[in-house]
């Protein structure tokens, strides 16, 4: 059911009209394949405790197809490891190079490195928690650098339409999986669980391990811990 609702969603966001000047990826059609093959094998239903990111990092789940899927951790700690396609239009700056790209998420490393720390077998830490990704697509700026633009920056109807859809499929994934705790990995993904969390569950958050992020930067492990702690999520 989860999986239908993912290509569903997939299908209906690439349908939308943007007038965002840029290239728009959706890791769920080119990398599919693992994005299928992480919610079948990590999204397992009863799970308690559900992580939410924002959308894709560039060198993360845009490449590989898993949320903050940097690639060592996605192809060394989940196992997961198969051939990425290429989306219909890229750019130069930012090709899909899949397990081969040289450059990888800080973000991921941090996030899913504090997992293993704790879980050394990925599939422990899947008993109760998931991991989740808010919107799929990823925007980049059209310039040289192909900077990484968040949806929260794009024209307000475009914003609304692509919240109406991400808000929707949040809501029944959380409900598909029976999530009980539900944790903003920041607090944009924070806001959108509180929009659409079903009532008695609990919603929270913990710092995003960014390294745009001052704080991140100055032991993102130890205050996610702490978080944790705190919200009695683990030890």
């Amino acid at each position: 059911m989860l999986e239908q609702l993912t290509w569903q969603l997939a299908s209906d966001l690439d349908r939308l009209p943007f007038s965002f000047d840029g290239v728009i990826y959706n890791p769920l059609d080119y990398a599919r394949a693992n994005h299928s093959e992480y919610l079948s094998r990590c999204v397992r239903h009863g799970a308690r405790t559900m992580f939410l990111g924002m959308n894709p990092g560039p060198f993360g789940m845009v490449q590989t197809g898993v949320p903050f899927g940097a690639v060592p951790m996605v192809r060394d700690y989940l196992h997961i490891c198969n051939p990425v396609d290429h989306p219909a239009i890229e750019h130069p700056a930012r090709q899909i190079l899949g397990f081969d790209c040289p450059r990888t998420e800080v973000s991921g490393l941090r996030f899913w490195g504090l997992v293993q720390s704790r879980f050394p077998d990925c599939m422990d830490f899947f008993k109760d928690f998931c991991v989740m990704n808010y919107c799929p697509l990823a925007f980049l700026d059209k310039g040289r650098t192909a900077r990484n633009i968040t949806p929260d920056k794009l024209a307000a109807s475009e914003q609304r339409a692509l919240s109406d859809l991400c808000d929707e499929y949040l809501r029944k994934a959380i409900l598909e999986i029976g999530c009980t705790v539900l944790i903003g990995i920041g607090q944009f993904a924070r806001r959108k669980l509180e929009s659409v969390a079903p009532e008695g569950c609990i919603v929270s958050s913990i710092i995003h391990p960014s390294p745009a992020s001052p704080a991140a930067n100055r032991g993102w492990a130890e205050a996610a811990s702490a978080s944790l702690a705190e919200l009695g999520v683990w030890d």
